[in-house]
């Protein structure tokens, strides 16, 4: 909380907004490494557990609401659905250092993640004046929310989608420019496009990272992290790699304009992606080396 008060404090110094998005859930609302705790995904079957979620909602709602350099509270990061858990294989990727803890881990429901956003969008506007922005996350299924939360009483709710390319990979698109950019075209942009009819539309996390670039098929976007070699060595150059980065940029960006808005992740990588080993195309992730980089 101490941190967060002063990120406001700097927020509000220099006319910048801030949109709070609770990241993680005890027991996990997805499995993933950044969820929380790695391969263990029990949190929604747990009552005591969505309450105690739902009260941390509530408590930054009344703390943060009136502040002039809040933008808006996300009600819980990338929750999973089964599409994206087999499609991910979180218990493989993810493995959990206590495979007991583990024991039970299923995705969440569409039935309860619909319910947790009924619940936490009472519990939050209570305190959030009606101008502030309340986020829902798509839960990695961007068109099955057309009928959801259509009732006059829901006022500034976003719609937030995640979108990158090596989950493009992951659902068969070829690792070329050509078919990135048609992956791109038809399922980003027109999907965004046809859900903005229906909320505005985030594209909360994307970034330039692609297996091409990398020089290698990275499963996924798979890294040491996961138990993988990684690259050694540079098989592009740096001009090979800045057409292929410009042109899924722009492309990626038309689809992100057909929607509301956008968050580059990360502005900054805590990996210096240039000197260690295994990290060879991930400076990608990283917005400022991006810029560096042109």
């Amino acid at each position: 909380i101490a941190e967060l008060d002063k990120a406001f404090n700097w927020a509000e110094k220099y006319g910048l907004q801030i949109l709070i998005d609770l990241h993680t859930a005890p027991d996990s609302q997805n499995g993933f490494d950044n969820g929380g705790i790695s391969g263990v995904c029990k949190w929604s079957k747990q009552p005591e557990e969505v309450e105690f979620v739902l009260h941390v909602l509530e408590r930054l709602a009344e703390r943060y609401g009136a502040r002039k350099g809040l933008w808006g509270i996300e009600v819980i990061n990338e929750p999973i659905l089964d599409n994206m858990w087999e499609m991910i294989n979180v218990p493989e990727r993810y493995p959990a250092a206590d495979p007991k803890k583990a024991k039970g881990s299923d995705p969440n429901t569409m039935e309860f993640i619909r319910q947790f956003y009924l619940n936490a969008y009472d519990r939050i506007r209570k305190y959030l004046p009606e101008e502030k922005y309340i986020v829902i996350h798509d839960a990695f299924k961007l068109s099955s929310w057309k009928d959801f939360m259509r009732e006059k009483k829901y006022k500034n709710l976003v719609l937030d989608t995640h979108q990158y390319l090596i989950f493009a990979e992951m659902d068969g698109c070829g690792q070329t420019v050509e078919e990135y950019i048609s992956y791109i075209e038809k399922h980003y942009k027109d999907e965004i496009r046809k859900m903005q009819e229906y909320f505005p539309v985030i594209c909360g996390e994307w970034c330039l990272f692609n297996s091409f670039a990398a020089g290698c098929d990275t499963n996924g976007g798979q890294s040491v992290l996961n138990g993988q070699e990684g690259m050694s060595a540079e098989s592009l150059n740096a001009e090979q790699k800045k057409e292929i980065y410009q042109a899924v940029a722009k492309a990626q960006l038309a689809a992100w304009n057909a929607g509301s808005g956008y968050f580059y992740w990360s502005y900054k990588l805590l990996t210096d992606t240039v000197n260690t080993p295994g990290w060879v195309g991930w400076d990608s992730w990283d917005f400022g080396r991006c810029v560096d980089f042109g």
